[in-house]
């Protein structure tokens, strides 16, 4: 009358002891890896953006600081950077620009700090404290 299941009920597939070793694992150490190495790739795009719109030194460098943190986060592979938009943005974009790179060191700060990892915190301190100074959050001296 009834057609057998033939599936495995959900129960049985939420039992931890039958899923052993067909899920990925990762340690709590490789997560915040990963987070960090993401919260800094993303600080590089809107650093490669602002580098697009206002040329700078202090930027370019970042981009390279930036570009280390990530490759040896990663386990030596480099990070996609993306092509930025057309230059000559307005004033409101540029300030758009930092607001959300400081938000982006922000977090990168949080989680650097999380690992114990002071190379990327100082970095990510130091690009919190340049968009602050460019947004005019900071005393500049």
């Amino acid at each position: 009358m009834y057609e057998p299941i033939r599936t495995p009920s959900v129960h049985t597939m939420a039992d931890p002891a039958r899923t052993e070793g067909l899920l990925p694992r990762r340690s709590r150490e490789e997560e915040l890896d990963n987070r960090l190495a993401g919260h800094l790739t993303a600080l590089l795009t809107v650093t490669d953006e602002l580098r697009a719109h206002t040329p700078d030194a202090e930027l370019d460098d970042a981009a390279q600081r930036l570009d280390a943190q990530v490759t040896r986060l990663c386990g030596g592979r480099a990070p996609l950077r993306a092509e930025p938009s057309a230059a000559g943005a307005g004033a409101s974009r540029v300030a758009a620009l930092h607001q959300r790179a400081h938000t982006l060191a922000g977090q990168a700060l949080v989680v650097a700090t999380s690992r114990s990892d002071a190379a990327a915190a100082e970095l990510a301190a130091e690009r919190m404290e340049a968009h602050a100074r460019a947004l005019g959050l900071a005393e500049v001296g």
